[in-house]
Order: C-alpha cells, then sequence, then structure tokens
C-alpha cells in the first residue's frame, strides 16, 4: 500500500504546481519576497510606511454553491475571479488596498490541467484587483468528495491609512446612494437558483431571448470585482463615506451594515433596470419580490453612500474605471435600516 493507491497522487500535486506558475507570477507585485513554491508568502511592508497609521484589513471567502454550475457546464477558468472577488471587494468595502491573495482548492481527485485552470482564473482575478497571488494549497480529499469536484476558498490581505477608512459613521441625512451595476447573480443565492432552474447541461445551454445569451453563461458570469472603481472615486477626490458590498442576504442585510444608528437608507426600485436574469428567476422560481431583494444583488454590487455635492464626480470616476453607476436613493434620519419603495 502506498499514498497513491489511497487515494493521493502527489505528483500530480507537484504537476499543477508547475502548471499554474506562469499564471502565478503574471500577478506578482514589487513586494513579493522569494518565488513560488515555499512554506508560507513573504510580502515586504516597504509600501505602508509612508501611511500615518496603517490598519491591515482582511476578508475570506469562496463561491458557495455556484462552483456546482462550474461542474455541470465544465468551465473552471472563471470561478477563480469569483474567489477573489468576493475577497478584495470586502477589502475595498473598507478603503482598503488589497495587497495580497492566497487560495485554498479542495478536490476528491488532483487533475493537474483542471486544477491549473482554475488557479488562472485566481490569478486573473488578482490582477483585476491588483493584489499578489502569494500562495496557496491544494488538497486531495479521497473517499470524501467525488473525484470530479471540489470547492474553492480564499484568503486577502489589504492595507488602508486609518484616515481613509470607510466606516459609515459619518453618514447624515440627505447623503446620496449611488450603486454600481453587477454582473449578474455574482457568487451569492445559488442555492435558491439550482432549486428554480433544472440543472442539466441541456437546460443550461438553452438560449434566451431576453438574457441574450444561455442560462449558464449568464448564470456563471464572474463577479465583477470593484477595486479600481472604488480607487477611481478615491482619486477623484471623493470621500465615501460608507460603503456595502451587495453579497449574500441581499439588500435587506448588506445595506444596513454600513448605516450608523440614526439613519435610515430609502432606495428606489425604479432607479435603474434590473437585470434580465433577475426577472427570469423571479418569474421561473415565483419568488416573491422582497425574497429576491433579500438573496441577490438585483443588479447592484455596491452602494456607496456620498455627499449629495460629489454625485456627478463619483458617477463620472466608476464609469471611468469601465464601470456603469446610478443615483438609487438617499439617507435621512430614522432607525437604522432599510426602505425599499
Amino acid at each position: 500500500m502506498d499514498y497513491k493507491k489511497a487515494g493521493v497522487d502527489i505528483e500530480a500535486g507537484y504537476q499543477s504546481v508547475e502548471l499554474m506558475k506562469k499564471h502565478v507570477k503574471e500577478t506578482m507585485r514589487s513586494e513579493v519576497m522569494g518565488g513560488i513554491g515555499g512554506f508560507s508568502g513573504a510580502f515586504s511592508m516597504k509600501a505602508i510606511k509612508d501611511m500615518e497609521e496603517p490598519v491591515l484589513l482582511s476578508g475570506t471567502d469562496g463561491c458557495g454553491t455556484k462552483v456546482k454550475l462550474a461542474f455541470l457546464l465544465d468551465k473552471h477558468d472563471t470561478i477563480g475571479i469569483d474567489a477573489v472577488a468576493m475577497c478584495v471587494n470586502d477589502v475595498a468595502c473598507a478603503g482598503g488596498e488589497p495587497l495580497f491573495f492566497l487560495d485554498y482548492i479542495a478536490c476528491g481527485k488532483n487533475y493537474p490541467e483542471k486544477i491549473a485552470t482554475i488557479v488562472k482564473g485566481v490569478a486573473e482575478g488578482c490582477k483585476q484587483a491588483g493584489a499578489a497571488l502569494i500562495g496557496g494549497e491544494t488538497a486531495e480529499h479521497p473517499g470524501l468528495m467525488p473525484e470530479d469536484e471540489y470547492d474553492l476558498a480564499g484568503f486577502a490581505v489589504g492595507v488602508a491609512d486609518k484616515k481613509d477608512l470607510i466606516t459609515g459613521e459619518n453618514i447624515k441625512d440627505g447623503d446620496v446612494l449611488v450603486g454600481i451595476a453587477s454582473s449578474g447573480v455574482h457568487s451569492n443565492g445559488f442555492s435558491l437558483v439550482r432549486k428554480v432552474f433544472e440543472m442539466t447541461r441541456e437546460s443550461l445551454d438553452t438560449y434566451y431571448e431576453e438574457l441574450g445569451t444561455t442560462l449558464g453563461e449568464a448564470l456563471i458570469a464572474p463577479t465583477i470585482i470593484y477595486v479600481k472603481a472604488l480607487k477611481s472615486v478615491k482619486d477623484a477626490g471623493v470621500t465615501v463615506k460608507g460603503c456595502s458590498h451587495i453579497t449574500g442576504g441581499g439588500f435587506y442585510e448588506n445595506i444596513p451594515r454600513m448605516l450608523p444608528e440614526n439613519i435610515h437608507a430609502v432606495v428606489k426600485k425604479d432607479s435603474y433596470e434590473v437585470p434580465a436574469i433577475f426577472k427570469l428567476l423571479q418569474k421561473t422560481g415565483d419568488i416573491a419580490e422582497q425574497m429576491m431583494y433579500n438573496t441577490f444583488n438585483m443588479g447592484l454590487g455596491m452602494v456607496l453612500a456620498i455627499d449629495p455635492a460629489d454625485v456627478e464626480k463619483t458617477i463620472a470616476a466608476i464609469e471611468a474605471a469601465g464601470e456603469k453607476a446610478f443615483v438609487v436613493g438617499h439617507c435621512e434620519a430614522g432607525t437604522k435600516g432599510v426602505t425599499l419603495c
């Protein structure tokens, strides 16, 4: 008996590392120390030495059951973008610059080409975020997971000067809410999505006129990484008072997270066009509207609270970074929470 007969192929692990090296190298920043393959990733802190009071920010997350969609479509090159996005968007939401990222892949069997393809997506996400992929782990779990399945999670570290942290504490009555468009469902709510739509290759390959694509392509569209858009807003001289990353829990859970106790947010549902994929989801699944807004991002991946005087500059900065933005509501005095009208 040996390790390979027990289900763990060490040689496949070595091959995976070799195949992914070229993708990892593309994410390097000048602060990264050492090469690929060490026991830990080393990152110089020289980039933050000029900050008055540097604060480290961290985020960890996965892609949830969206990975099931990748299995069914046999498409593994973008799920890594989702893993990065879920972590770095949280860091950016607090006003931070993502510095580096580590990934963790658990699989039933290590297929080197598939693992390298997953990491290629992780590297692409890191490039979009400006973060270095400085380490990771691929764990083979024979007997625990089916051979053709995997799970993917990650961990990001970022930094901000304390004075630049986005805390929400200064949001006041009259401030404006600006939403940044999502690419679709992103990486939340897929347990419900998989109950609404038949999860077969035939169903996912079905073309929908209203989507302009197949169902599978619409659902697997990677989560937008908002790091550059938020940096563009900051570089435009705008102070973002509050920022909410619309993930699991939708509007009702996430928007209040950025509010102080004495402020209530009001979001106007007709202030932007809800993407077709959500309309199809609601109609096909006969889902109540409140549940839709309590589960999905409904077309807004980020919501910012800003001073009314900064609205035009904010939208222009977001659009300059390649994203779409809308004025979606306002803040008013009241009990902490959100109203959709």
